[in-house]
């Protein structure tokens, strides 16, 4: 019940911001695109690399939080114009993951996971479209809730449910690793660079448009939310586990090493 209620927080918060966030569609326009690449192409080649087709989805939500915490250890030198593509590229991935929930899922949800998660994020919608709610307000004040509250106990708690070494073996698992990390940048950069060719404005470079798309391989909370609701199996959530904490280890590692290669100041 406890868990529920911290995804319940964590939607209603994903429905403000996505409502704050994707007012503006010229601005959105890259971004969005952008996110649909970087959802588009890690399913692809976890369906070409995998046997198991149910955990597909778990391959493309980008963590926002996890992702910011390391633009922040990045230092002062990354351009907000880079921060405000990262943050709407996020909005918009969790704006598809919510609607790929939805349509592939809906017979796999029951009345709890619904309600905490469509039910919450249209609830967080609703509000923010409220006149005079004070969206940004709250999610001033919401989110360092969500970063250093909600999601570490959530993924903590659903991590602790186990990992076994055969899992961090097994086919699956590093067949997840490898659509996530290079499923995200190849789909992100490349849906990037076809947009722009058709004159939608990029804002940053190409070269930090892949910097995000390997930052974006940094992904637990909604995808744990939707390997519970997908997975039957307690072996195919341990590989789901196993590759959700790999790949957001070595994306973690290249985004790092990309910014400070091409620092984005």
């Amino acid at each position: 019940m406890f868990l529920e209620l911290l995804v319940s927080v964590f939607f209603i918060f994903i429905g403000i911001e996505i409502r704050t966030t994707l007012t503006h569609l010229k601005q959105v326009a890259l971004p969005a695109i952008s996110a649909l690449g970087g959802m588009v192409f890690p399913a692809a080649i976890f369906l070409v690399l995998s046997h198991d087709n149910q955990a597909w989805a778990a391959t493309m939500p980008t963590d926002i939080a996890l992702a910011l915490g390391v633009v922040a250890l990045l230092g002062k030198g990354f351009s907000p114009a880079v921060r405000i593509f990262l943050l709407t590229l996020a909005v918009a991935d969790d704006l598809f993951s919510l609607i790929i929930l939805g349509i592939f899922y809906s017979d796999q949800l029951d009345l709890t996971h619904a309600a905490a998660t469509l039910g919450s994020a249209a609830f967080g919608i609703a509000l923010a479209s409220l006149p005079k709610f004070p969206a940004q307000l709250l999610i001033n004040w919401l989110a360092p809730v969500i970063t250093f509250g909600v999601i570490p106990i959530y993924v903590i708690a659903k991590l602790s449910e186990g990992i076994s070494v055969s899992a961090l073996t097994s086919h699956t698992t590093w067949s997840f690793i490898v659509a996530r990390i290079f499923g995200k940048v190849i789909g992100i950069t490349l849906f990037a660079y076809v947009a722009s060719s058709f004159r939608i404005p990029l804002s940053i470079e190409i070269k930090h448009v892949a910097g995000i798309g390997w930052l974006s391989g940094i992904g637990m909370t909604v995808s744990l939310v939707i390997a519970d609701v997908a997975l039957t199996t307690e072996s195919s959530l341990a590989e789901v586990r196993a590759g959700l904490i790999a790949g957001a280890l070595i994306s973690t590692a290249i985004s790092f090493l990309w910014f400070k290669r091409f620092p984005a100041s």
